[in-house]
């Protein structure tokens, strides 16, 4: 995958395998090794490949900009249900255990608390 991404944004740029192996400071055999996939390239040459090629290193790697938001979204939404349910079920349990609505609103409490550590430590995505 690698191989034609490199080879495409080559092409898109206008540059020959000669051009941006003297960019690289590598020869031209080694960007035709990367371009048919003999070879890759290590990860800092990979970033400026990118560079100089003006595309992300995602692009490079794997042909078009990967996008987080759909996925954030999703596991965001998840998270409020499950926050939701672990401070209901903590107040039922704890009401079911001591018969008492005081303890059930301070284990709610409790758990709430506990999420708000979580997020602050470890943030929320």
């Amino acid at each position: 995958m690698v191989a034609k991404n490199i080879k495409k944004f080559r092409e898109d740029k206008g540059v020959s395998q000669a051009e941006l192996a003297e960019k690289l400071n590598v020869t031209r055999q080694a960007v035709s090794n990367w371009e048919t996939g003999k070879t890759q390239p290590d990860i800092e040459t990979l970033h400026r490949i990118a560079d100089i090629l003006e595309v992300t290193i995602d692009e490079v790697i794997y042909g078009n900009k990967r996008t987080n938001t759909v996925v954030h979204k999703t596991v965001t939404k998840n998270a409020d249900k499950g926050v939701t349910f672990g401070v209901v079920l903590a107040m039922i349990i704890s009401y079911a255990k001591w018969q008492s609505i005081g303890w059930a609103i301070l284990h709610g409490l409790f758990n709430w608390a506990y999420v708000i550590y979580y997020i602050i430590k470890y943030g929320w995505s």
